[in-house]
């Protein structure tokens, strides 16, 4: 834990300095062979034999395995540089290979019979012996690189194991009495020793005189110093309660944060001008020095986990609170969290005290077990209110929620780690112990930070988007948290031990990629992949705006035929994009032959429906049998085309419902358009007449009818048809042809009205149904008696009414 916290800042500076160089070595990268794109054919090639000295002497220092961790180190550093060289030079005359390969590639292959001219021969000969030549440096930098590489992995397993048998070591007991008298002398000794050194600054009578010089400033220094540790947090909290009030708008909430930050910023800068003010007396040496500068680190570790603590467990904000805990939880969390950073920074200094000390093992063991106890009490207590949280994110259905799972989860291993620490310290495992326990509670702390920063993205994107309650739950700030997440990785990973090397040697192997055949795959094929396919897909789309809105509106192309060629241009773009793209990132495609070739079966026989629908969409949009807007009729339903897709079609319904056709019904299937070409089509509006009508009169009227509407073509002119004789009545028809067939049922409506209105003043009759129906026993149905009753009657039913023959029946048997 010594100077962990002065150094994951630079830690993960150089982790991104590295990425960054990594992605820009790496993005030269060709996918071709695992080679990388040399701008120059001519690159120097690396010096061999000096190589091949370091490598000797690595192999040897990693057999033997007995050099010092630092040493290794270093040796790791030189392996690192010689294996970047390499990767380089795997690039030298890759522009003149790939022209050689292109002319063996146009002279075709070797004849199965093996005769060719011997002029084609030797310029096969000759061409094969230069692409030998050239390939040969680029082949021996190939080989050394995997020596390197082989090198820095043996020294990296090499460091992790000893990091392994550190943590296992067995050592002195704690809670062994025997250890405790050495722990308390250790501590006196300590003191005394700070004190010497103090004392023996001042006895120079330089020092003394810088000291009394530096006296007014430094006091000064010290007041400022005293005001802002003391009262630095009550400015800060006072003036965040200020700006928040009693409105929490998105504004306020980030104006409020901002100012919070002063809850541990104030107090470290007064922290600071204390510490300032005791160097300007110039009486710190080297060990005051080194407890001086740990002091700080550790208070930062308190100041900054109890600000998460106030943001973790708030008082003031309470509109959406990271944990659904009441004030009491709240309170104590508040108090668990400062009490834990504070046991975390108290750690953190005894632990560099016992290296600028000089502390034995069994005495650093006794004086760190207080710790451990407090910080593992304070875990478990954490645990509890986490678990009080996961419990209060039931679902209404009794279900647990992701988060409440996950939240429960993490409560449950404090809990457990809580409980493993101490006893592991008091067995003996007291670097297991603080290697388990403290780093979860930093590990805690970027936890916390993340919910943190996840919140001012959310207020963010509600006081830019003004969508303040569906901020939480949107696209961007998700995404944005994702990238936190991913951000956050390469710090979790210092805090549990990582190394910077690994953590570069991880983006190395990352940007390399993999190999498969003779095809390499990186993150960089896949960027340059994204990004010109994007760019195609762009430039598709905005041809297709300028085609429909601009250009095809101006021709005397139909609707149908517009669609169809901004269709077709879409396709052709997006397939020419992705074959742009995949050329660009340098994927030969030859190489996925055998994979296409797999495919195509899989295709044929578990996607032929799939293929069959996109085939028949392409066919509906080259012959156009149904064009958008047309009024179809396929599969019994009825409607309006309004889209034509590569695998369906959407068709309105007149009861406004979209249905999804598959293409290939309009292909195999029978479809009615009825306005294919144009919209003239034909009515027929049904009527009849009673019996005894003059039937010419009608035919005059209702021909009349017809031809007054003006809806209804004069060429060819409507006409009136007797269909003959029904049960009730004489059916007429009206037939005309309409200009608009999509008005038909408008048109038969009118018609209808009109037919009405005319019969009403000429009195002509619309009969309804009238039916006979004999009763054998209607005496039955009055109640009269068998002897006084007519043997039948006669029922006349109409619509709606029942009656019989005698007028005194309400019913009867059929």
């Amino acid at each position: 834990m010594t100077g962990m916290v002065r150094r994951i800042l630079p830690l993960v500076l150089a982790v991104m300095l590295a990425m960054f160089l990594g992605g820009t070595v790496g993005g030269g990268a060709v996918a071709q062979g695992g080679a990388s794109v040399s701008t120059q054919s001519d690159s120097t090639a690396p010096d061999y034999d000096a190589w091949e000295k370091t490598a000797t002497r690595a192999e040897s220092v990693v057999e033997v395995a007995r050099a010092s961790t630092p040493a290794l180190e270093k040796l790791r550093a030189e392996l690192t540089d010689w294996r970047e060289q390499f990767q380089a030079a795997q690039g030298i005359n890759a522009s003149t290979i790939s022209t050689v390969q292109r002319q063996l590639d146009a002279l075709g292959p070797v004849p199965e019979s093996g005769q060719e001219s011997a002029e084609i021969a030797s310029q096969r000969d000759e061409l094969n012996s230069r692409l030998a030549d050239l390939q040969a440096p680029a082949k021996r930098a190939e080989l050394a690189h995997s020596r390197a590489d082989g090198l820095v992995k043996g020294i990296d397993q090499i460091i992790r194991d000893r990091q392994t048998e550190k943590l296992l070591d067995f050592g002195p007991s704690p809670v062994n009495p025997v250890n405790w008298p050495s722990a308390v002398s250790t501590l006196i000794d300590s003191a005394h020793a700070l004190h010497s050194e103090s004392l023996a600054m001042w006895s120079s009578p330089s020092q003394r005189e810088e000291a009394l010089a530096a006296l007014p400033v430094s006091g000064i220094l010290l007041l400022i110093g005293t005001v802002l540790v003391a009262r630095g947090r009550k400015w800060s909290r006072r003036l965040a309660r200020h700006v928040l009030k009693d409105r929490q708008s998105a504004g306020r909430w980030i104006a409020g944060f901002v100012v919070s930050l002063g809850s541990f910023v104030l107090p470290f800068l007064g922290l600071m001008l204390l510490a300032g003010a005791i160097y300007l007396t110039g009486l710190v040496g080297t060990r005051l020095d080194r407890v001086l500068e740990t002091a700080l680190e550790a208070a930062l570790v308190f100041l900054v986990a109890r600000w998460l603590a106030t943001r973790i467990f708030p008082t003031e904000d309470m509109r959406a609170p990271p944990l659904n805990l009441d004030d009491d939880a709240r309170r104590a969390g508040r108090w668990y969290g400062a009490l834990l950073g504070l046991a975390m920074g108290l750690h953190h200094f005894l632990d560099a005290m016992s290296l600028t000390f000089g502390w034995s093992e069994a005495a650093g063991n006794v004086i760190l077990f207080p710790l451990v106890v407090v910080a593992a009490l304070l875990l478990w207590r954490l645990g509890r209110l986490l678990l009080l949280h996961a419990a209060e994110t039931v679902e209404d259905t009794g279900e647990e929620t992701y988060r409440g799972r996950m939240t429960r989860l993490l409560a449950r291993l404090l809990v457990v780690l809580s409980v493993a620490a101490p006893v592991l310290a008091a067995v003996g495992y007291v670097s297991l112990s603080k290697f388990l326990l403290f780093p979860s509670v930093l590990s805690l702390m970027v936890l916390a930070s993340l919910v943190v920063l996840q919140r001012v993205v959310v207020e963010l994107y509600a006081l830019l988007s003004g969508n303040r309650e569906g901020a939480a739950d949107s696209l961007i700030p998700v995404l944005v948290g994702f990238v936190l997440v991913l951000l956050s990785v390469p710090v979790v990973a210092l805090i549990w031990g990582a190394r910077v090397t690994d953590l570069t040697e991880l983006w190395t192997q990352f940007v390399e990629g993999i190999t498969i055949g003779n095809t390499r795959i990186s993150p960089t094929i896949f960027l340059t992949l994204a990004i010109v396919f994007v760019i195609g897909l762009v430039a598709t789309r905005l041809l297709q705006g300028a085609l429909k809105n601009s250009v095809l509106p101006k021709t005397k192309i139909d609707p149908g035929g517009r669609n169809a060629i901004v269709s077709g241009v879409g396709y052709i773009g997006i397939f020419l994009a992705a074959l742009i793209a995949i050329t660009s990132a340098g994927i030969d495609l030859s190489s996925l032959a055998i994979v296409a070739g797999a495919l195509s079966v899989g295709i044929g026989f578990g996607l032929q429906n799939i293929v069959s629908n996109f085939v028949s969409g392409i066919i509906l949009l080259i012959e156009r049998p149904i064009s958008e807007g047309d009024w179809i009729e396929v599969g019994g339903q009825h409607g309006t085309v309004r889209d034509i897709s590569v695998r369906s079609t959407r068709i309105e319904t007149f009861d406004r419902t979209d249905v999804i056709v598959p293409n290939a019904d309009f292909v195999s299937g029978t479809v009615t358009n009825y306005t294919r070409g144009n919209t003239v089509g034909r009515v027929i509006v049904p009527v009849g007449v009673a019996y005894g009508t003059d039937t010419r009169k009608v035919e005059d009227i209702l021909l009349e009818i017809g031809e007054a509407h003006p809806l209804v073509l004069a060429n060819p002119a409507p006409y009136v048809v007797f269909q003959g004789f029904g049960a009730s009545s004489m059916d007429f028809e009206i037939r005309a042809i309409l200009r608009d067939v999509n008005f038909v049922l408008n048109v038969k409506s009118d018609m209808n009205h009109e037919i009405a209105r005319r019969f009403a003043e000429e009195g002509i009759e619309i009969p309804f149904a009238q039916q006979d129906i004999w009763l054998r026993n209607p005496e039955t149905l009055s109640g009269q008696s068998a002897k006084g009753a007519s043997p039948a009657a006669t029922v006349h039913i109409t619509e709606g009414d029942m009656t019989d023959g005698e007028g005194d029946g309400d019913g009867g048997d059929q």
